[in-house]
């Protein structure tokens, strides 16, 4: 249940990296508002799964998630350039996931 609700959180961070752009420095209230909520629902969702979770193993796979969920969601949201170099540094984030996720057990 932890790793379930670690990767839940890292989509809500995802979400809240999101929100924090599409707030335009906190100038729209609703993606300020979507960005706060994001923020506590991953906070809280991270927390939990602690509890059962190694710190750097959950604060790995949850930052991931995060970065890589924001990289692809920027490009499609935002038009973010999608290069070579961009495609194999998220690969490697998302091959490092896998790597500390197999290497828990």
């Amino acid at each position: 249940m932890a790793w379930i609700a670690l990767f839940i959180a890292g989509l809500f961070e995802t979400g809240w990296a999101i929100a924090m752009k599409a707030s335009d420095g906190f100038s729209r209230p609703l993606p300020t508002v979507l960005m706060l909520i994001c923020m506590v629902v991953s906070m809280v969702l991270l927390t939990w799964s602690l509890k059962e979770l190694p710190i750097g193993t959950a604060y790995m796979v949850w930052t991931g998630i995060g970065a890589v969920g924001a990289f692809v969601l920027g490009i499609f949201l935002f038009g973010e350039s999608v290069t070579p170099l961009r495609i194999i540094a998220a690969t490697i984030i998302v091959s490092g996931i896998a790597l500390m996720k197999f290497a828990e057990g």
